[in-house]
């Protein structure tokens, strides 16, 4: 019989040849930035104009703020990377 490597070790060249499709990511994060921006900026807004007993909560509200604000950031952070490999790539 002949012995096997282990399943966490790599055998081919895969981590050197991967690529990802920076069109895609590009358009996504195209697209979804100001998606973001706008949810945050409405649930923030939300959350100031809201009553303190309203039905959802300020804190849901601003929680839901501060999760789409994390978002944006992702989306425009995952925007620089791909604007910064594509001109470096293509």
């Amino acid at each position: 019989m002949r012995a096997t490597t282990p399943r966490r070790w790599r055998s081919g060249t895969e981590p050197a040849t991967a690529r990802s499709d920076l069109k895609l990511r590009y358009l996504l994060s195209l697209t979804f930035t100001p998606l973001f921006a706008l949810g945050t900026a409405g649930f923030a807004y939300w959350a100031a104009s809201s009553p303190v007993d309203g039905a959802p909560s300020r804190g849901t509200l601003t929680g839901f703020a501060v999760a789409l604000g994390l978002l944006t950031l992702f989306a425009v952070v995952d925007l620089v990377v791909v604007v910064r490999r594509r001109r470096t790539e293509l």
